[in-house]
């Protein structure tokens, strides 16, 4: 494993973590899926603490796989660096034939802000980190329909609204990190989530975004906040720079009109 600076690092260690799992995904084979996601959350963490653990020893680490205990530690917060990981983003999906939409999510904040991220699309054979940002591709033209990401399980239903006033289509993506993936590549032009996350859903992915030029806020407009004593974060929203502005209005209007 090469160690250049922090961005390397991040898309070192998930890289490696995801080719871990798609080891353990051939070896395991898929007739008890249960077993397997578990097995694939348990090994990916391990791993990823190991490594933190022993390369970057004076940082903390908030993982979805830690115990409520260690992500309550108060120390966290009053750290001045923090690895916010997920080990396996998309544990349905890692558990069927078949599918590529997982991800394993490796971000570091510091000082207040998303410094570097990577996020490893294993299957897919390949990693997005801020060491390289992604090129976004050309939003459509004013008035061409464009492609909004979705949840494959439980889109909310103000998107399908939304979705609807703007002539966009849905295409339903398995985890956060593929959705957002998607759309730095040119699978979409937006993703749209409200039905609850949390941090290590979204800072990975985040991270690459923002670095590649990337409009990212909450579906009010703000911006996410990380490092925080709640690890919720349950809206988002990621797109092309264009399309934000329009697709914000028109998030704020079905609000305004929902009773």
């Amino acid at each position: 494993m090469t160690i250049r600076d922090d961005h390397s690092l991040a898309g070192d260690l998930a890289t490696e973590a995801g080719e871990r799992l798609l080891e353990l995904r051939a070896r395991h084979g898929f007739d008890d899926q249960r077993a397997l996601k578990d097995a694939g959350d348990r090994s990916s963490h391990r791993f990823l603490m190991d490594a933190l653990e022993r390369l970057r020893p004076s940082d903390s680490v908030l993982s979805e796989e830690a115990t409520r205990e260690e992500r309550m530690d108060p120390r966290r917060l009053s750290a001045s660096r923090v690895w916010i990981v997920d080990p396996l983003d998309g544990t349905r999906e890692y558990s069927e034939p078949g599918r590529s939409d997982w991800a394993v999510h490796v971000a570091l904040w510091q000082d207040g802000s998303l410094t570097a991220g990577a996020v490893a699309l294993p299957a897919q054979g390949r990693t997005l980190t801020t060491a390289e940002p992604p090129v976004l591709p050309k939003a459509p033209a004013a008035g061409e329909p464009f492609r909004i990401a979705v949840s494959r399980t439980r889109p909310p239903e103000f998107v399908r609204e939304l979705a609807a006033r703007l002539g966009a289509e849905l295409v339903p993506i398995g985890s956060a990190g593929a959705k957002i993936a998607a759309v730095l590549t040119g699978q979409v032009e937006a993703y749209v989530h409200a039905g609850g996350q949390y941090e290590w859903d979204s800072a990975a992915p985040v991270a690459v975004a923002l670095a590649a030029g990337a409009h990212v806020s909450r579906i009010d407009g703000s911006p996410p906040a990380y490092n925080q004593a709640d690890p919720s974060l349950p809206d988002i929203l990621v797109s092309l720079p264009d399309l934000a502005p329009t697709m914000l209005a028109c998030i704020r209007d079905l609000h305004r009109q929902s009773p």
